[in-house]
């Protein structure tokens, strides 16, 4: 049975914020994204973090793209992280990486990442090594490769967020329906979020839910890179990884709604959903309850 992700659905989904709250009690979330080659996708992504109110957001990031990050990024600390001569994650890199999963309540991996063997062995290790909710996007899916039964080793179901070209690259299906993306998800009990024009979201026990918001102009790098960054902060901040799907995928759809009516679905950019994301949120303050 399909549930259709409604306004109504995602209220019930977000909790309220306390008075007498911390930084710590909005979670603290690791995205480990970016390569000297990209570093705008880590950038939204940490950003995307923020902006959903994660209370402490770390970027982990190879030591060659660092330098810009740091200027780009106020709210995130960013980690530089040892990396090979291309700016790509060194296999020097996952044990620092570890211990910062240690303190985190979710990880996100895999924005920008880029693709090397090193790459794909630092994935593999924090999904079946970090015991933390887990969050895998764009290269953090590619790295998977024959490797999806590292899925089943983590400790939690793993969230994948791919597009259609990821997906085919992941599973070798190039047009899947709803049944093909449910037993996806069955088989390697993983929630799934199929990211396109009506996005879909399989989880391991069987539900799917159908995601209504968003429009063609949301169509640009990027763009996935804040979707990703709200979703691994909603984890982090504690919602059930389905629910904290669900939530994401309409709230980043309404940005990017608001977005276009403002300023075009050709002239919008991710920035602008970002800048835009707080005002989709502000029904959520608490003297608004």
């Amino acid at each position: 049975m399909m549930t259709e992700i409604s306004q109504q659905m995602v209220d019930s989904l977000l909790p309220r914020r306390g008075a007498e709250t911390d930084k710590n009690d909005y979670g603290r979330v690791l995205c480990v994204c970016g390569s000297a080659d990209y570093t705008g996708a880590a950038y939204f992504a940490a950003q995307g973090a923020v902006r959903m109110g994660s209370g402490v957001v770390t970027l982990a990031t190879p030591e060659k793209a660092w330098p810009v990050l740091a200027v780009k990024l106020n709210e995130p600390v960013v980690r530089p992280m040892p990396c090979t001569e291309a700016g790509l994650l060194s296999a020097g890199a996952l044990s620092a990486l570890l211990q910062l999963a240690e303190r985190a309540d979710a990880l996100l991996i895999g924005c920008g990442l880029g693709r090397s063997d090193e790459v794909s062995a630092i994935v593999l290790a924090l999904l079946r090594q970090a015991r933390c909710q887990i969050v895998l996007d764009a290269d953090g899916i590619n790295a998977l490769g024959t490797h999806k039964d590292v899925l089943r080793q983590a400790v939690h179901p793993v969230v994948l967020t791919p597009h259609a070209g990821e997906f085919a690259r992941l599973s070798g299906l190039r047009s899947p329906d709803t049944a093909a993306l449910a037993d996806f998800a069955q088989t390697h009990r993983c929630i799934l979020l199929y990211k396109g024009h009506r996005t879909l979201i399989a989880a391991p026990d069987g539900r799917l839910y159908r995601n209504h918001s968003g429009n063609p102009g949301m169509a640009k790098g990027g763009s996935g890179d804040v979707l990703a960054g709200m979703l691994v902060s909603l984890c982090g901040q504690g919602l059930a990884a389905v629910d904290a799907a669900c939530a994401a995928a309409w709230l980043h759809g309404r940005a990017g709604d608001m977005a276009a009516n403002e300023l075009s679905e050709y002239g919008m950019t991710p920035s602008d959903m970002l800048g835009l994301l707080p005002w989709v949120l502000r029904r959520y303050n608490a003297r608004e309850w």
